[in-house]
């Protein structure tokens, strides 16, 4: 008998403080940093983004999340047996946000471990575990992007600290008789490593190099288009599939131009294409199970939809997950 894995439960989480395009530009001005909603909504699609408190770490808002979606599941804690976290953005060098979460969540024993590839990473978390589940290694688990990039944003430099917000989404995914996962695909491209990038480090006790985030906007924005159209046409080949079989696209939540040519590329109405950048900004490796949770707890992504998720992002990274919801 075949082994596969489904998505048996979403959740997310947002910090409760809201930051409106409005009131970043105030903050901004204080520091002599010139912008205004008009000029962040024509080039983004953003609105407003939600920003941690001090203290507030990604394993926090990740635990919120995980909640929610073992609730959706009708899981317990202590029955998942594999924690995969995807952030860029961990609670300390060592150990994982992952381990720290599963001591949170009051379990012990099971493999935990974060992924980095940055704003794929939920991509690449969830491939991961679909695996591990198809191998047997592992029957139910908990996949969680968390992200506070307001930690590392530039705030002297307009063009990348209006992007991007923190909050964390999760599933649980879980074996099944009937696929659930139907295909996935993942790359990545060392070559453009400093078109986005936080080129810093810790050494003896100093940070060495910069820690805070660096972007080629033009150049990001050319490579994303093209790679995230050919990743989508991929997975749906090893599916099987075409484009027309997808009812909804959830791509990584950055900018709203580049959302919308992929669905272009695809063929696809816009109207298939979640959304949810406008009020979260980028979060990053969150910005996909967010977007996912937002559509199914408001009725719009109902089971039995063929869902295309795919992400973009520093490393260079790419890949996409093609699934029955």
């Amino acid at each position: 008998m075949s082994r596969y894995s489904r998505i048996t439960g979403t959740g997310s989480y947002l910090p409760p403080r809201r930051i409106t395009n409005a009131d970043l530009a105030v903050e901004l001005a204080a520091r002599g940093v010139e912008t205004s909603d008009d000029w962040i909504v024509e080039r983004t699609g953003i609105r407003a983004r939600h920003f941690a408190d001090s203290g507030v770490t990604s394993s926090d808002l990740g635990l919120q999340a995980a909640r929610q979606a073992l609730d959706a599941a009708g899981v317990a804690a202590g029955d998942i047996d594999l924690i995969i976290v995807a952030t860029s953005t961990p609670d300390m060098i060592f150990p994982s946000a992952a381990c720290i979460l599963q001591n949170k969540l009051g379990i012990a024993g099971c493999a935990a471990f974060d992924v980095q590839a940055v704003c794929s990473g939920f991509v690449y978390a969830l491939t991961i575990a679909d695996s591990l589940i198809k191998t047997s290694t592992a029957t139910r688990a908990l996949v969680i992007g968390a992200e506070v990039f307001s930690r590392i944003l530039d705030f002297s430099d307009r063009t990348t600290c209006v992007l991007f917000g923190d909050g964390a989404g999760a599933v649980v995914l879980e074996a099944s008789e009937t696929p659930g996962i139907l295909a996935s695909d993942l790359h990545a491209d060392g070559r453009h490593v400093g078109i986005l990038c936080v080129p810093g480090t810790v050494s003896g006790g100093k940070v060495l190099g910069d820690p805070l985030l660096k972007m080629d906007g033009k150049a990001v924005f050319k490579l994303a288009v093209g790679v995230l159209e050919e990743t989508a046409r991929a997975t749906l080949a090893k599916a099987g599939r075409t484009a027309g079989d997808i009812d909804w696209l959830i791509p990584h939540q950055a900018n709203i131009r580049i959302m919308q040519g992929t669905a272009k590329k695809l063929k696809l109405p816009l109207d298939k294409l979640v959304v949810t950048v406008d009020e979260h900004g980028n979060t990053s490796a969150a910005s996909i199970p967010l977007a996912l949770d937002a559509a199914v707890r408001s009725g719009k992504i109902k089971r039995g939809d063929t869902l295309m998720l795919e992400g973009v992002g520093g490393g260079f990274t790419w890949g996409a997950v093609l699934l029955d919801f």
